[in-house]
Order: C-alpha cells, then sequence, then structure tokens
C-alpha cells in the first residue's frame, strides 16, 4: 500500500494531557506523508489548531458535545472540571457513538486510532478498518492496573493487602504500592464508574477487543512492562518512543521569565508544575509554598487556583510574598515549560509526575523531584524512584498528605551538589538521558511504528 494512501483517524479521551500527545503523534506521522483525521470537540479542535504542524495532511473534525445532567455547559475536556466529576466526560463520549460512526463512515479510514472509547474496534470492524488502542499512559501503570485488578471479582473492593502482593509474571518487585498510595489508586482500580462501565473494563474491553496496543514509551525504558502486557492479551504491543515534538530552537521564552531567570545562578531555581489537571486542596497548596520558601532556594512555581479559590494570590500565605522579596513567583497561568526547563538557572524540576512531565524531565539536565497525586502518576514515581533512581519522592504521611518540611527536605536533598542522593540521581539521570538522546532513535521508533501499522492493514 502507497504511504499516501495510508489514512488514519483518531479519536483521543477528552483530557489536553492524552490529546496534545495524539497531536504530536499526528505530526510525526504527517512528517511521513500520512494523512490523520482527528475527532475532537469544537472549541478544543479550534484551541489546539497551533499545534498541527502539517494542515495539508492532518484535518481535525468537530464534534458537538452532547448535554450531560451535572456536566457544566460548555465543557468540553477534563481539564474544565474536578476529577471526581471525570465520569460525566466518560458519559459525554459515549453519546458521540453515533456521531462518531458517521464520521467514520464518511472518510473510510485505514486504521483508528484510540484510547477510552471501548467501542470504537466495534466501529472499525463493521467498516473494515483496524483498530489500536494507543495509549499515552505508561506501560508501568497499565501492567500495574491489569495485575491488580483482575485479581479480584469485580463485585468487591481490592483489599490492601491484595494490591501490595505481587502478580504471578508481574516484572518487578519493587513498582508497588505504600500504604497512603492504597486509596488514591483503589478508586480507579474497582469500582471506579465511567457511565455505566468501570474504568477497568473501559480499558480491558478495548485491549482485547483492538487489533494492536500502541504505547507512547520505549523499551529502554518500559521493556519489561510491555512485554507483560503483551503476554496478558497475547497481541502485538507497537511503541511510538516519546513522540515528543523536536525542540524549536526558534521559538524564545517570554522576556518576562527569561529576565527573571537570569537572576540567579545556574541550576539554582527550582521550577514547579502539576498539570491541568491538577488542583490541590488549600492545605495543601498552602505546605507547597511554604516549602518552596523553606527551601531558601529561588522558585517559580505554575499551579492552577487551590479548592475554593478562583486565583492563586488569594490562596497566598500571609505575608508571603513581602518575605520573599522577588525570590519566588507563584503564577497562575500558563508557561513555556520546555522553554523554562532548559534555561540556564533551572536546576530542579518538581512535578506530580504525569507522563508528559515524567518525559520532560527525563529529557532535561534536572534533578526531578516528584509529588504524585493519581492512579498512574504513582506508578510512574515507583518507576523513577525505586526502579531507575533518577529522582526524588517527597515523603507523605499514612493519608497521603505532604508537609512542607518533607518537600523542602527532599528538593534540599537533590540540590546538594556533594550529597550522597544528588549525586546518584544526578549520575543515573544522566546515563538514562544518554541513552534516549542516541542519535536517530526516536526516528526509528516512529519509522517502525508506521511499518507495523501498514502491515497490520495489509493483514486484511
Amino acid at each position: 500500500m502507497a504511504e499516501e494512501e495510508f489514512h488514519i483517524a483518531m479519536f483521543p479521551w477528552f483530557a489536553m494531557g492524552h490529546t496534545i500527545p495524539y497531536i504530536h503523534l499526528a505530526n510525526e506521522l504527517a512528517a511521513r506523508d500520512l494523512r490523520i483525521s482527528i475527532l475532537l470537540p469544537n472549541n478544543t479542535s479550534l484551541n489546539l489548531q497551533h499545534q498541527n504542524l502539517h494542515p495539508n495532511l492532518i484535518s481535525f473534525r468537530s464534534l458537538p458535545v452532547p448535554d450531560v445532567e451535572g456536566l457544566p455547559p460548555g465543557t468540553e475536556t477534563v481539564s474544565d472540571i474536578p476529577f471526581s466529576d471525570h465520569h460525566l466526560v466518560a458519559i459525554s463520549m459515549d453519546l458521540m457513538r453515533q456521531q462518531v460512526e458517521q464520521i467514520l463512515t464518511a472518510i473510510k479510514p485505514n486504521l483508528v486510532l484510540f484510547d477510552f472509547a471501548y467501542w470504537i474496534p466495534d466501529i472499525a470492524k463493521q467498516l473494515g478498518s483496524k483498530s489500536v488502542m494507543y495509549n499515552v499512559v505508561s506501560a508501568t501503570a497499565i501492567a500495574f492496573v491489569l495485575a491488580s485488578a483482575r485479581k479480584v471479582p469485580k463485585d468487591r473492593v481490592m483489599k490492601e493487602e491484595e494490591l501490595k502482593e505481587i502478580p504471578s509474571g508481574y516484572p518487578s518487585s519493587t513498582v508497588v504500592l505504600r500504604g497512603y498510595e492504597f486509596a488514591s489508586l483503589n478508586g480507579i482500580l474497582m469500582p471506579f464508574g465511567y457511565g455505566n462501565i468501570s474504568f477497568y473494563d473501559r480499558k480491558t474491553t478495548a485491549m482485547r477487543n483492538c487489533d494492536a496496543l500502541a504505547i507512547r514509551t520505549c523499551r529502554e525504558l518500559e521493556g519489561k512492562y510491555c512485554d507483560y502486557i503483551r503476554t496478558q492479551y497475547g497481541k502485538s504491543v507497537l511503541l511510538t518512543g516519546t513522540a515528543l515534538p523536536k525542540p524549536d530552537n526558534s521559538t524564545r521564552l517570554e522576556d518576562r521569565w527569561d529576565k527573571w531567570l537570569s537572576r540567579f545562578e545556574r541550576d539554582s531555581v527550582v521550577f514547579c508544575v502539576f498539570g491541568s489537571q491538577c488542583t490541590l486542596e488549600n492545605d495543601q497548596f498552602r505546605e507547597l509554598i511554604l516549602g518552596f520558601e523553606l527551601t531558601g532556594l529561588p522558585f517559580l512555581a505554575a499551579l492552577k487556583p487551590p479548592v475554593g479559590c478562583t486565583t492563586v494570590e488569594e490562596a497566598l500565605p500571609e505575608g508571603f510574598e513581602e518575605r520573599l522579596e522577588g525570590r519566588g513567583v507563584v503564577f497562575g497561568g500558563w508557561v513555556q515549560q520546555t522553554q523554562i526547563l532548559s534555561h540556564a538557572s533551572v536546576g530542579c524540576f518538581v512535578n506530580h509526575c504525569g507522563f508528559g512531565s515524567m518525559w520532560e524531565g527525563l529529557m532535561s539536565d534536572n534533578q526531578i523531584v516528584l509529588v504524585p497525586n493519581l492512579g498512574d502518576q504513582i506508578m510512574n514515581s515507583r518507576l523513577l524512584v525505586e526502579e531507575l533512581k533518577v529522582a526524588v519522592e517527597v515523603e507523605k504521611d499514612e493519608k497521603g498528605w505532604f508537609s512542607k518540611e518533607n518537600l523542602s527536605r527532599a528538593i534540599r536533598c537533590v540540590m546538594d551538589k556533594d550529597g550522597e542522593v544528588g549525586i546518584m540521581v544526578k549520575k543515573n539521570h544522566a546515563k538514562l538521558k544518554e541513552v534516549l538522546e542516541k542519535p536517530g532513535l526516536m526516528d526509528r521508533y516512529i519509522d517502525e511504528f508506521v511499518q507495523n501499522l501498514q502491515e497490520l492493514v495489509k493483514l486484511s
């Protein structure tokens, strides 16, 4: 099949942390002359047009979001609502099934990439297309959820001791849960309803019925977890590598941040982001900010306002700005994360260990401090801290809460250039980054991915 005839449709989960990686992959595929149609909500598709680097080959197909009781008007992605309401977006996506089927019938793609709509494989089969579940969360998290949740009946909540028990064939004795993490992950495993079907059943139904699985990762990082997933489902697991956009040296950091960062010594600034979906409780927001102050280091934190606040300014501790005298900034808007991470003054990256931030941290030269909040973030953190030993995690109490002292201690630990832990994680990080940056490695992943997709279609 000639490459110019190959047409791929994409229907990602409506979250910015999923949609943007799909667009990044689309750009890589279009650079190899494949045609892509991405199905997204109306306003989301408009707002992401600037991410399309190949408008001659990549088109956005807009979808109106159906009304769902409890979903605020205008909501299109889970980034617009609290975590507790994410299931409403899943319901709205299920209600789009007929719209999606009509579009796919009209455009007749060779293949459909998706990650949450478990009914896509059924539509693809009817059209004579192939379906590939493309996961933009880590193979580590997928493997752990599959290994743990399959051990108990669907009508019973998993017990903590069952989660900690290492399942037969599971490839790690270190990527496991600690006590305080149980509540966070158990809600996602069982029984976490996303409409009339649980999160676990959505994932496993999609993985069972699709023609192949794909994951945004590398064998160099998660090879044994990819192998475990392949053995569980008996089908191909295709890898795309990081699928991150190539560095754009023509895009300069905004003057306001460049000037502020340039006031400080090399590798001295702590930079913190927690992603578009993480909203901290007010008390935890306060501990975070006071923890940065306690380090004595300059810092820039780009965060969403905490629960109950409309701005970050109103949540700042009393006298905070006066005490810092310009040494620290808490900003409630969007920042150029990649450009800030590459600034010479930045030396530490504090993040929630979402998969996108995880990759950006690994591909930077900064020390990494992790404060995971939800399911896959916890497992990503286990991978980086316990197995790869390239990061440090902030210690939490039995309820999953961190203190300003523990945050400050973790940051000072990795920023101590003569300390044992700081030296260890910096050395391990540098070695891994050298492997991941090997010339041509990520291009080879994409080239092999394209070849595998074409071979999959030829089999039909």
